[in-house]
């Protein structure tokens, strides 16, 4: 099947995007070698964040689950849901001041106006008006209710309570429906007649659908009708339901949240403003019903205010729907094992809840796969992500360059030939043969010496002084094993990261500036074997116990023997030899023999594969990497039989000496074929 190439207009983000996929698998790259699983690393990118490319943090889910449990706890400390209480009933003593101050101010204008009659039917009604307001209930929904049916003497007294009434009804209206608009709130007979309709023909499409009948009405119909009362702006039923049962529990939960006497007050209270007996019910019977098809909405929720602000019934239900969002999205956020599972969140209530900052590092957190594999640095393939060949060549890239970026320039220079010697590539310049030239013949400048100094005509003599040969670049080539130690004592030390950004920038900068080198890798720990480059990235330690540096020098010897060129052993290991392999008796089988601290049997065996790396012309520089006095005596004996070098180094400068030094070999390896050519 051909590959597809999709193409779009340049317009100045491609850079960008990638200079952020470059950004995020650099933050991958550390934990993909140490552990060796992308997957799992990609999880816990997601978990910690990292830098992106324009320099700003993204937030990773610890840090988002921080936020979201500070906002939750400030949410707790700042209201409380006794104050709506004490506002309410502190209102209504001001009405029934107003109202008593109003039936005195009655009395005394009847007392002085010096008509009997009048004073007496006003002293009758006073002490009438008296004895109703000192038999008002002292709860508050008896209280609205008595006052509901008292007939005021003072204008005042009564607007003050018809205005605070009104108040209440949209507080109600509000607790249960955020977006409802103010019909439910307005005594009109009219407009409860429509809210009852609305809210009647809300429960028959619930229950049709709970029945699995066909809608009647349908949505568009209803929302033709009753569209004006909840400007939600629902795309479907199921938007339009889920608004609605995420403020009828955010209600509840306020109510769960009260104290038992408060809540029968509220609930009272509630009840006394609704006097619509069938709208009442409506509303109960649609809390029924979005209970039933919602049951994980948050209803037996509650929460421990403890703050001094006091919230209405409102504000309260605002603040539960914050806490139950909060709670959604902590939920989310703890139970998310792929960034593609963060695609669901909505970003508008993180935005709200957290912050601008919170939601744009949550819509970067479910965009990271995509942005690597869109790059072209990840794959997934069976429901998990794996490096593409590009990926792999980015972080060898990657590595590479923070290695020489650590460099002085004056130390490494860019690498190039200033001589001339034997080799294939030509170039512009020729030059008289002298004896040991390779016979390169530029036979037109040649046949011209000849002729210049001859003459003209034919035949044309040629003598050796004429011959002009094309001169050639100098080729060398260099074959290198590195020999990488696994053994558990690597990451134990914070040896076995550094060890492979090393593997990674050697194998980069063979593969790209010396493609004719040949480089191997092998790992060793109780046993060895040969590691692909395309697999070096995702190479584990292994877990078990040994160091079996002669299996793997076994191994590299055979690897180098059929390769031209100059040969070396590149070594990095932390410890001494503490393994040898025996064999069993079988064509190829072989036991492992492990002893801590090391036999002389081993020290010798090892020694021996030494020697015959020696003999065969192979070089072993070693890299040592927190050696202590056994090792270092062992390699002083390794370099003594081979002649080779050997560097003691931290974790934090083996990639600059394993460079360093592997250039100036090749370096060495030109000057030699220079001298011999």
């Amino acid at each position: 099947m051909p590959w597809r190439f999709d193409y779009r207009r340049w317009d100045g983000t491609q850079a960008g995007q990638v200079e952020d996929a470059d950004a995020v698998l650099a933050g991958l790259t550390d934990d993909l070698l140490a552990n060796g699983d992308l997957h799992e690393a990609i999880q816990r990118m997601m978990n910690r964040g990292w830098r992106g490319a324009d320099g700003r943090d993204v937030e990773g889910i610890r840090q988002l689950l921080d936020r979201i449990r500070t906002a939750r706890q400030e949410q707790l400390e700042r209201g409380d849901l006794g104050g709506t209480f004490h506002e309410i009933a502190e209102e209504l003593a001001e009405v029934v001041a107003e109202e008593r101050l109003g039936i005195e101010r009655l009395a005394d204008e009847a007392q002085s106006s010096g008509d009997e009659r009048r004073r007496q039917v006003t002293d009758e009604v006073a002490t009438e008006r008296r004895m109703q307001l000192d038999l008002l209930p002292q709860d508050l929904a008896g209280r609205v209710r008595g006052l509901q049916h008292y007939e005021f003497v003072s204008s005042e007294a009564r607007q003050h309570f018809e205005d605070l009434v009104e108040r209440l009804r949209q507080e109600v209206a509000r607790t249960y429906f955020e977006q409802v608009s103010d019909a439910l709130a307005n005594p009109d007979p009219e407009a409860m007649a429509r809210m009852r309709e609305a809210f009647d023909a809300l429960n028959r499409m619930l229950e049709q659908r709970a029945a699995g009948q066909e809608l009647d009405p349908s949505f568009e119909a209803f929302m033709e009708r009753f569209g004006d009362l909840f400007p939600g702006d629902p795309k479907d039923l199921d938007e339009l339901l889920e608004q609605l049962a995420a403020r009828m529990a955010a209600a509840q939960a306020m109510f769960n949240s009260l104290s038992p006497e408060q809540r029968a007050q509220l609930q009272g209270l509630a009840e006394s403003l609704l006097e619509d007996m069938d709208l009442r019910w409506q509303v109960e019977r649609l809390s029924a019903n979005l209970q039933q098809a919602f049951p994980d909405a948050g209803w037996q929720q509650r929460y421990r205010f403890s703050g001094d602000e006091p919230l209405s019934m409102a504000d309260a239900a605002d603040a539960a729907a914050n806490l139950a969002d909060l709670d959604e999205l902590e939920a989310m956020l703890r139970s998310a094992n792929a960034p593609a599972a963060l695609a669901e969140v909505d970003l508008d209530k993180v935005r709200q809840r957290l912050g601008d900052d919170a939601a744009d590092s949550l819509s970067r957190l479910a965009d990271l796969t995509r942005r690597l594999t869109d790059a072209g640095l990840v794959d997934q393939r069976e429901g998990r992500f794996e490096l593409t060949p590009k990926g792999m060549r980015r972080i060898g890239q990657q590595a590479l360059s923070d290695l020489f970026g650590q460099l002085n320039k004056d130390r490494i220079g860019d690498h190039q030939a200033t001589w001339n010697g034997a080799g294939h590539d030509r170039e512009e310049h020729t030059k008289p043969y002298e004896f040991g030239d390779p016979f390169n013949l530029d036979l037109s400048r040649t046949v011209h010496n000849a002729l210049r100094r001859a003459g003209s005509g034919v035949p044309v003599r040629l003598t050796p002084d004429d011959f002009e040969v094309v001169e050639t670049e100098a080729l060398t080539r260099t074959a290198t094993v590195l020999l990488l130690d696994l053994s558990l004592s690597m990451p134990m030390r914070d040896n076995f990261v550094p060890a492979k950004k090393m593997a990674l920038a050697l194998h980069t900068l063979i593969s790209t500036r010396f493609p004719r080198d040949y480089l191997g890798i092998v790992g060793f720990s109780e046993v060895a074997r040969e590691i692909l480059p395309e697999d070096l990235p995702t190479v584990s330690w292994d877990y078990v116990y040994g160091t079996n540096l002669q299996h793997g020098l076994i191994l590299a010897r055979r690897m180098l023997a059929h390769q031209p060129g100059t040969k070396q052993i590149i070594l990095v290991t932390d410890g001494e030899p503490t393994a040898h392999i025996i064999p069993d008796g079988t064509p190829g089988g072989y036991d492992v023999y492990f002893n801590y601290p090391p036999v002389p049997e081993t020290l010798e065996v090892t020694l021996a594969e030494v020697l015959r790396c020696t003999r065969a012309n192979i070089t072993i520089n070693t890299f040592l990497l927190d050696p202590d006095r056994a090792l270092a005596g062992f390699v002083e004996q390794l370099t003594r039989i081979n002649r080779g070098r050997a560097f003691a180094t931290s974790p934090g400068e083996l990639g600059d000496y394993v460079l360093v030094d592997f250039l100036r070999h090749r370096t060495t390896v030109r000057s030699r074929t220079r001298r011999t050519g």
